[in-house]
């Protein structure tokens, strides 16, 4: 039994139901479950029976942040030539061959290096949506990797199965046949999925996209998935090209054609959403189906704007998602909760969203719409997931508001981040994997693919 104190915060935001902060305010943490928060003369008990004392002042604390959509193999190709300023189709007709070269050393370091930037920014609860599988690579690879870093993983196998010349817009050397797919999807669900409270890795089921996937196999993936009871995240909606391909494929709005095939439900999070109309976000709201907003990436590919107030009036789920390095270019959901609120104030205006909301979304709203219960606030008896910002920066000088400069405050930095009790960021660094190892590994890779480019 391991018992640690953390005292004398600033402040700590819980984003419990009632949203408590807990001003001047101390944590106790046991065998990794958080077991008292509050003011210190109500925890003084727990001072001598502490095996570690931590002195959290002038720091704010708040839940680990939950990322909801990532492609972690995108990490080795950022900002490549003619992809910069492309929008979705065109960028990503210039990334595919790319990806089609990738080996499984590649999609685990590529996947190492995503975890450790969003570890050392706060993330302690991250999903991956892969999708690409060339030349020996399994979703293994992205697991083993989470292993060294020890974040929570939501890895979902994701698959594309038409190919350019039946319509799709991958090429058909990178799509698998729907058995293959099915049959390996439901390996590492038996494999790796861990229902339980604590659970350090769950699976998803997640066909890559309307444009990608066979109606046949969207259908047949949400059978498997409730068959398995595990959940169900695509892509849905992101831009109008996205509407224009499923009106002329399968004659209905991407929202109708998710409703035909299984894909509205509590278990099922979406990610986008840029282009759903009103009756589309009144269906996802009736069916409690999530929507993973990624601001930041449909900013740079030239989306569009999520109307994200227009789904948390209604009702709709929502959470945020770095999107892949490749197209963000980034992996730091607090720079996701910032332009969250910053587009919604921009196209809604001022009291579209409060700086208190966009947080939320960071934490509570990405683990529920993930269905990680015991995740995403700081309450008793929830896993001990959590970060101590640091204020002393430059960037958080002169705050007021010490919640509120997380999301208006660029640049601020976490000093510790736990995970499951266990400290896996202190004073800045990453405990987990020596950052050098995992830099130099991912230049050999990046050289060998640019080589081959």
């Amino acid at each position: 039994m391991t018992i640690t104190l953390i005292q004398n915060a600033m402040i700590i935001a819980t984003m419990d139901d009632a949203q408590t902060e807990w001003p001047d305010a101390s944590l106790v943490i046991q065998d990794g479950v958080i077991v008292a928060l509050g003011p210190p003369d109500t925890l003084r008990e727990w001072a001598d029976l502490a095996d570690h004392v931590i002195d959290a002042s002038g720091t704010v604390i708040t839940p680990g942040l939950v990322n909801t959509h990532h492609h972690m193999f995108q990490t080795l190709t950022r900002a490549v030539p003619n992809g910069v300023d492309a929008s979705l189709f065109d960028w990503l007709k210039i990334l595919y061959p790319i990806w089609a070269r990738y080996r499984p050393e590649d999609v685990y370091v590529s996947a190492q290096a995503a975890m450790a930037e969003l570890v050392l920014s706060g993330c302690t609860l991250t999903s991956d949506h892969h999708y690409v599988f060339p030349d020996g690579v399994q979703l293994d690879d992205t697991i083993a990797a989470a292993d060294t870093i020890g974040i929570r993983l939501h890895a979902t196998r994701g698959s594309m199965s038409i190919g350019q010349s039946h319509g799709g817009l991958p090429p058909d050397f990178l799509v698998e046949k729907a058995s293959a797919i099915l049959d390996d999807t439901i390996r590492v669900i038996d494999q790796f999925h861990d229902p339980s409270p604590g659970a350090k890795v769950r699976i998803g089921v997640a066909p890559c996209s309307p444009f990608s996937v066979s109606r046949e196999l969207m259908r047949d993936s949400a059978l498997l998935a409730r068959d398995k009871g595990v959940r169900l995240h695509t892509h849905l909606a992101e831009n109008v090209e996205d509407v224009a391909f499923s009106l002329e494929q399968y004659g209905c709005r991407p929202g109708l054609y998710a409703e035909q095939l299984g894909w509205l439900g509590a278990d099922v999070w979406h990610t986008h959403c840029v282009q759903l109309d009103q009756d589309e976000i009144q269906l996802f709201a009736t069916t409690g189906t999530g929507v993973a907003h990624c601001p930041n990436s449909n900013g740079r590919l030239g989306s569009g704007i999520a109307p994200i107030k227009a789904m948390r009036e209604a009702g709709v789920p929502v959470g945020l998602g770095v999107d892949g390095a490749a197209s963000n270019d980034s992996s730091q959901l607090l720079l996701e909760a910032r332009q969250a609120l910053l587009f919604q104030r921009a196209e809604n205006g001022a009291d579209a969203m409060r700086a208190r909301d966009a947080l939320w979304l960071a934490t509570r709203g990405g683990a529920e719409i993930m269905g990680w219960d015991s995740c995403g606030q700081l309450k008793s008896g929830m896993r001990a997931d959590l970060v101590i910002w640091d204020l002393s920066g430059l960037e958080s000088l002169g705050v007021w508001d010490p919640i509120a400069a997380l999301i208006l405050c660029a640049g601020i930095r976490p000093r510790d981040v736990f995970i499951e009790g266990r400290r896996v960021v202190e004073q800045g660094r990453l405990m987990s994997e020596d950052v050098g190892n995992v830099k130099h590994r991912a230049h050999q890779s990046i050289r060998r693919l640019k080589q081959t480019a």
